[in-house]
């Protein structure tokens, strides 16, 4: 997984889009709270520090400036896959009912406020793949007349209904692996082209409008969808996937995207849903096809007129740097960047999201078993926000819930991403990381990371007040306070 190495935050480029706060500030409480997690420990420690006036400077600083704000927070999250609802629904439903309630329940729990939910089969199914809308090979359906969610009516849409009354901030991203295979050139969901033919175009719009409506009807808004989950990605022979060039893409937004609006849907449209950077395998695999890799996919779709119906753009973790994000909202500042999927992700990753115009960053799978499954192919190391032991039931709460819970516990949907720098006196760098919010109540919070082998001691300022901090080596530790 790519780390991120710049430490020192400043306003880049995209900083066009930044808002100046007027508003007379209010004064700041004594004391600040601390929520400090160490690798491989479950319980978090906390503690309440003391302001001190007037605010002195540290070999290390973190200056906050809640008068330089950037984007706005979606949330944190993960998601019910076909897998994990099989995995939760091993469990005794009290059992269950207490899972859902520590992963969601914004108090009791970490508050997740952020799914992406599969359309259909991804890798991480049970048995085999499907679509909402299957028929015999050599068949078609134009009119969508085989069309049914039932497949998700039986634990999906039970646990994400459960997860939006724990949450009722809950958001959700849909996204598919693969249309359905009678869409597809080789008539299956496995690999293969969208074909290209305005029937299919309209087709498969029509097929994504009916499962916005049919999860509507369902009691689940979807906030935001993808067409293609890693359209980039060739030769995936043992799980759904398409090969979607930009070309293809834009044209499924352009009939996708008057067709929401005639169904008086208000569902948000993404691009791309793919790596910060083209993976050297997926470049390989379009070139052994005689295909041009497309590296620059999120600019040329945002260049086309499928544009005007995109909200923004979808990356996924697994390859770069979220750096690359920031240009690209340079260069189209009026369009959201979303983080929709890291397996693996940590505390790094989802700060490296938020310094970049980020306004989600979700994990994969909510729950798998010690087996880093079930699953049909792919990712067989994948872990689960929550691992579910298959014989013995036990629950385990892996650093993947630790590292969501600093953001979800404390940053809830409407915060607003504010300047936070790092600055050191030594000339040789520091370990820390650190982004801040301001939250819709008016507090403040602080997630900072360190990375050294070492504890780290900094301090932080903000207003006319600073406090002191000690974070032990590979520590997260958010610190939130009331007013600003």
């Amino acid at each position: 997984m790519p780390r991120l190495s710049r430490v020192l935050y400043c306003v880049t480029a995209a900083a066009a889009a930044v808002t100046m706060a007027t508003g007379p500030a209010t004064a700041a409480p004594q004391t600040v709270h601390e929520w400090l997690t160490r690798p491989g420990v479950t319980t978090p420690t906390e503690a309440e520090l003391s302001w001190q006036t007037p605010a002195a400077s540290g070999a290390t600083t973190i200056r906050l400036d809640s008068n330089v704000k950037f984007q706005s927070v979606s949330g944190f999250g993960a998601a019910i896959t076909d897998s994990a609802a099989h995995v939760l629904y091993g469990l005794a439903p009290a059992a269950r009912d207490e899972v859902m309630k520590n992963l969601f329940a914004p108090r009791a729990g970490a508050g997740i406020s952020f799914l992406r939910q599969p359309i259909g089969a991804s890798d991480f199914a049970v048995g085999q793949d499907y679509s909402f809308d299957d028929v015999p090979a050599g068949q078609t359906d134009y009119a969508l007349q085989h069309f049914s969610i039932a497949h998700d009516e039986a634990q999906i849409l039970p646990l994400v209904r459960q997860a939006q009354k724990l949450n009722p901030k809950l958001q959700i991203v849909a996204s598919p692996w693969s249309m359905p295979g009678w869409m597809k050139t080789g008539g299956s969901m496995i690999d293969g082209k969208l074909i290209d033919s305005p029937r299919i175009y309209r087709a498969y719009a029509a097929y994504l409008v009916k499962f916005l409506q049919a999860y509507q009807k369902a009691g689940v808004h979807v906030d935001y969808l993808t067409v293609q989950n890693e359209p980039q990605a060739l030769e995936r022979k043992n799980y759904p996937g398409t090969d979607l060039p930009w070309q293809q893409e834009a044209k499924v937004i352009e009939a996708l995207g008057p067709a929401i609006h005639a169904a008086g849907l208000d569902t948000k449209i993404l691009g791309f849903d793919h790596n910060w950077t083209e993976h050297p395998g997926d470049i390989a695999s379009h070139q052994r096809a005689g295909e041009d890799p497309q590296p620059e996919y999120p600019y040329d779709l945002l260049a086309t007129n499928a544009a005007k119906w995109m909200a923004g753009t979808a990356y996924h973790c697994y390859y770069g740097s979220p750096d690359a994000q920031t240009p690209l909202k340079a260069s189209y500042p009026g369009k959201d960047v979303f983080m929709t999927e890291c397996e693996g992700g940590d505390s790094a990753t989802i700060i490296g999201v938020m310094q970049n115009w980020g306004r989600s960053s979700i994990d994969w799978n909510i729950a798998l078993d010690e087996n880093h499954g079930p699953h049909l192919g792919g990712c067989g190391t994948c872990n689960g926000t929550v691992t579910v032991d298959s014989r013995t039931r036990a629950v385990t709460y892996n650093d993947q819930y630790r590292d969501i819970e600093h953001f979800t516990k404390f940053v809830p949907p409407g915060a607003v991403h504010i300047a936070a720098s790092v600055v050191y006196t030594s000339g040789t760098g520091t370990p820390i990381q650190a982004v801040a919010f301001t939250d819709p109540d008016r507090s403040t919070a602080l997630v900072a990371l360190n990375t050294a082998k070492t504890a780290q001691t900094f301090t932080v300022v903000s207003g006319g007040r600073s406090f002191d901090a000690t974070v032990p080596a590979g520590a997260t530790v958010t610190f939130h306070w009331s007013g600003r």
